[in-house]
């Protein structure tokens, strides 16, 4: 049973940020690989995940919407070797990061077993916008589609 978290009238057009919570709540809870989150500048962030063992060629990093996903996969290289004891894992792995709106990928790499990913976060810019409030000559004081202009950027512009 899922819980909806922005019932409130006063919250209009949050279901896409309601589905991205849905989804991050649905990645794997799998603690592997480790991973550290850090601000690194006022507009940076960067993931950094303990891949030891991974080449770059095992590691795959894309953007799906508004997640970042993170596969690994080592080619099984153990054909023909005998293990007394095999303590290190070769497994696949997902990990998903799910992204705020404008947060952009700038650059990945990998170093001493460590898989860099760098992000930028823009500042949001204030946006104050008058709206026109404009006479309707219909009785019941509504206004018809008439009346409304075209839907700009999100926004309904008055005529």
């Amino acid at each position: 049973m899922t819980t909806r978290m922005f019932t409130s009238p006063l919250f209009l057009g949050f279901d896409h940020l309601e589905q991205m919570l849905e989804r991050a709540s649905k990645t794997s809870s799998d603690g592997y690989p480790p991973y550290n989150i850090e601000q690194i500048s006022p507009v940076g962030l960067r993931i950094t995940l303990a891949v030891a063992g991974f080449t770059m060629d095992d590691l795959q990093i894309t953007q799906e919407d508004n997640q970042l996903v993170i596969r690994g996969r080592q080619a099984d290289e153990a054909q023909g070797r005998v293990f007394l004891h095999r303590g290190i894992a070769a497994r696949q792995f997902q990990r998903a990061f799910v992204l705020a709106e404008g947060i952009e990928v700038k650059g990945a790499w990998l170093d001493n077993g460590l898989l860099h990913i760098d992000l930028a976060r823009p500042q949001p810019e204030p946006r104050v916008r008058t709206i026109q409030i404009n006479k309707v000559g219909k009785a019941n004081g509504a206004a018809h589609e008439a009346d409304i202009g075209p839907v700009v950027e999100g926004h309904t512009e008055t005529r």
